[in-house]
């Protein structure tokens, strides 16, 4: 007989749970058995005992912890594979959030639950396209789960960076970006738009662009942005963007590539707000959902309430999963979603 998955998998102050299996996904807090979605520092916390995810996902996590604050033990699941885990069938499939980013499939008492992590819809070649799994509860992250959120397309973005550079050539375009997924991203944004000139790097961001090489992914020609000179594209994470590392470059435009800059408010302040975001918007939560036919949805990272309300107009149940640090969600450092 089909058993309800939440009577396996609940939340707990550690993260949630999958009680058969005897593990966490993206636990808030170190345990014995950890399965990780992606390595942002939000949900590959240090000091797991037994870690499961993506390869790519694990080597990331090496490069951002050290090889021992990654987990004591390592084991990798590639796209396809599959294992057993105390009657619990799990398995991996692409989330498009950044590299290695993985949905956790789990098969358990004749039900299929699909933990999403955070995903996006956009294209991005750094990484695997999302791929819908169809299932019986799609836990589904809410980062930008309200109307007001709807991307552009992300090559117009970065087209505004190369026309304003083209009108003021002497001013260094300073573009703050988070150093792991959206970083990537926004080089290949550059490469695709044309942009075959060096791109000057923050030393936070050196380490995770030679990963992402390491791991097959061409960034073309990066220089340390102690290097570069007036007129130069420098890529530094929000923080540094915001105080005197700034102030040390050539008359600086400075840039935020964030989901939160389509709200005006976050943007204020900005001279180049660029709406780039390696989440889903609006429509790409609504179009996701509908792809898993899944009839129970379960929310987390972010405001719920718009959600579960469309919801149920379309006769699916939503259902808040409060976790342990979802209100980071809400207020990010800029430039991090």
């Amino acid at each position: 007989m089909a058993s309800h998955p939440a009577t396996w998998l609940r939340p707990l102050p550690q993260g949630l749970f999958c009680e058969p299996g005897g593990f966490f996904i993206d636990p808030a807090r170190a345990v014995d058995r950890a399965v990780i979605t992606h390595a942002h520092s939000d949900h590959a916390r240090p000091g797991h005992g037994h870690v499961l995810a993506h390869p790519d996902t694990l080597a990331l996590m090496r490069a951002r912890l050290g090889e021992t604050r990654a987990g004591a033990t390592h084991q990798a699941l590639g796209w396809g594979e599959a294992i057993v885990q105390g009657g619990v069938r799990i398995s991996l499939s692409p989330a498009g959030h950044v590299r290695g980013s993985a949905q956790v499939v789990l098969d358990y008492a004749g039900r299929r639950v699909v933990v999403s992590g955070d995903y996006k819809r956009q294209p991005d070649p750094t990484c695997d396209p999302f791929i819908p799994v169809r299932c019986d509860v799609f836990v589904t992250e809410a980062t930008f789960a309200l109307p007001v959120f709807r991307f552009p397309d992300p090559a117009g973005e970065i087209a505004r960076v190369l026309a304003s550079l083209a009108a003021e050539p002497r001013r260094t375009h300073l573009i703050a970006c988070y150093s792991l997924g959206k970083c990537q991203r926004v080089i290949a944004l550059l490469r695709a738009a044309g942009w075959d000139g060096p791109i000057h790097l923050h030393r936070a961001h050196e380490v995770m662009c030679a990963t992402y090489e390491a791991l097959g992914v061409s960034l073309g020609r990066l220089v340390p942005a102690t290097e570069a000179p007036a007129g130069a594209i420098v890529l530094a994470p929000p923080g540094a963007a915001g105080n005197g590392w700034a102030r040390g470059q050539a008359d600086p435009v400075v840039a935020v590539a964030s989901g939160w800059m389509a709200l005006r408010g976050r943007a204020r302040g900005v001279e180049a707000p660029l709406v780039i975001s390696d989440h889903a918007d609006w429509d790409g939560l609504l179009t996701t959902i509908g792809e898993t036919e899944a009839p129970e949805i379960w929310i987390t990272h972010g405001p719920e309430d718009a959600l579960i309300h469309v919801l149920a107009q379309r006769g699916l149940r939503g259902r808040a999963l409060r976790m342990v640090g979802d209100g980071e969600a809400m207020e990010p450092a800029a430039g991090a979603a």
